[in-house]
């Protein structure tokens, strides 16, 4: 299992999702809040292609960056981390807490009962 983002890391990946190989000084004018230093951004890059997930290509005197992994993929690897670390890989502790916050309705966890049957996502 690859190491976590940290939140300015998945900012950038957002970036690159989004709109594909940029350079370094593309990626500042399109991350969001507060306009941050190149060297910053660079070397949060350089963390993130150590960590596995983004790449580099020749671009000129310079590289472009692409993500080496989807937004699914990454959804999916965080929601994991979160399924064991917060409920001791129980999926029925995650439903039980969502249903308890109100976060789903009985009517959703129906529907989510019937999409397993069916063996579909919706």
């Amino acid at each position: 299992m690859k190491p976590e983002l940290t939140e300015r890391e998945e900012e950038i990946i957002r970036v690159l999702w989004e709109n594909g190989p940029m350079t370094v000084r593309e990626m500042l004018d399109k991350l969001p809040g507060p306009k941050r230093h190149f060297n910053t951004v660079s070397t949060f890059v350089r963390l993130m292609e150590q960590k596995g997930y983004i790449d580099h290509e020749p671009y000129g005197t310079g590289y472009r960056y692409l993500a080496k992994i989807s937004a699914d993929d990454y959804s999916r690897s965080a929601l994991r981390r979160v399924v064991s670390r917060y409920f001791n890989n129980s999926l029925r502790g995650v439903i039980s807490a969502l249903v308890t916050d109100e976060a789903l309705t009985p009517e959703q966890v129906s529907e989510l009962v019937e999409q397993v049957k069916r063996g579909k996502e919706d």
